[in-house]
């Protein structure tokens, strides 16, 4: 599996997000909402409304993976 290596932050967005958002719609948010680049390298994770599932966007370098 390829992952983050270790010392990355973490960032939680509070709230509930809108779960047919893409890279493009949640990197938007993990700049006006956490105030944060995010191809800084940290992981930004977003909640659906319902707590049952949760997107992770995280920039590799390369490009975003939304998992």
């Amino acid at each position: 599996m390829i992952g983050p290596g270790t010392g990355v932050r973490v960032y939680l967005a509070c709230g509930v997000t809108d779960m047919r958002k893409g890279i493009a719609g949640l990197a938007a948010l993990a700049e006006t909402e956490l105030r944060q680049r995010p191809a800084n390298g940290a992981v930004f994770a977003f909640r659906g409304r319902r707590g049952d599932r949760i997107k992770l966007l995280y920039w590799d370098g390369q490009g975003f993976c939304l998992y």
